[in-house]
């Protein structure tokens, strides 16, 4: 069996962020250039997701590491994810 080369990106966001919609945007238009996996994660509503992440959202793990909080640079992304 052939591991899936494919990268993985979790981004953990929450309605009405302005810097949410900031890199939903930033990760989007790179999934679409890049085409790596993209888990869009509302934490809303859910109290462990809340307590972990809200006041760093929005978070960006690449292959479950912590990447990105508050902002999302698309060069430094992008070389994240070629490395």
């Amino acid at each position: 069996m052939v591991p899936d080369p494919r990268r993985r990106v979790r981004l953990y966001h929450a309605t009405d962020c302005t810097l949410c919609a900031r890199a939903i945007e930033v990760v989007s238009d790179l999934q679409e250039e890049l085409g790596f996996d993209l888990e869009l994660v509302d934490i809303g509503g859910d109290p462990v997701l809340e307590e972990q992440y809200r006041a760093e959202i929005p978070v960006v793990d690449v292959d479950g590491h912590r990447s990105f909080t508050y902002f999302v640079d698309a060069d430094a992304l992008r070389d994240r994810l070629a490395g």
